[in-house]
């Protein structure tokens, strides 16, 4: 998987197709423990990245200056 190289909208449909192919019927036991096992690492690199976008963030004062939060 090439998660590194996915933008947030990309990473979070990936998300939400590991989400519907944990609820299909005709999936295996093994086969779910994969799919969640990769859902979970996509999502903690998603978390990461949010991380650090809110970093980069800044906020303006009411002197019209810009900080970092």
């Amino acid at each position: 998987m090439e998660e590194e190289k996915l933008n947030l909208e990309e990473a979070f449909q990936k998300l939400e197709e590991t989400v519907e192919a944990l609820e299909q019927e005709d999936i295996s036991l093994e086969q779910s423990f994969q799919i969640y096992k990769e859902g979970m690492e996509l999502l903690k690199k998603c978390n990461q990245a949010i991380d650090q976008v809110e970093k980069k963030v800044l906020v303006l004062n009411e002197d019209g200056e810009s900080h970092e939060f």
